[in-house]
């Protein structure tokens, strides 16, 4: 019973390390869809925070990283407040862009 356990977790484990997301990837695909409002390395553009009367929060920050990768998906997707919703990046680019936006810490 345990061998079956053990092969079972080695699968689960296999197949979580081959969906992982890409960051290199996500850097792409944020160059295109982020980076213009986001800047190149998730510092806020202050043009744009200026022009559209908001405060944007630099990407590495602490209270950006809190956000679990959900919650960034659907800041993505969904948008929030004057950021309107992101429908170029969806599938495995948005989680993509998620990891590339977690190596900004």
């Amino acid at each position: 019973m345990k061998t079956i356990a053990g092969i079972f977790i080695l699968y689960a484990l296999t197949a979580w390390i081959a969906a992982a997301a890409d960051a290199q990837a996500g850097k792409a695909t944020y160059d295109k869809a982020c980076k213009s409002c986001h800047g190149a390395d998730g510092t806020p553009n202050p043009a744009i925070a200026k022009a559209m009367k908001v405060d944007m929060k630099a990407l590495g920050s602490a209270e950006v990283q809190a956000h679990s990768d959900a919650e960034l998906k659907t800041l993505i997707t969904d948008g929030k407040g004057k950021m309107k919703p992101v429908k170029s990046v969806s599938g495995a680019a948005l989680d993509n862009v998620v990891a590339y936006v977690r190596t900004l810490k």
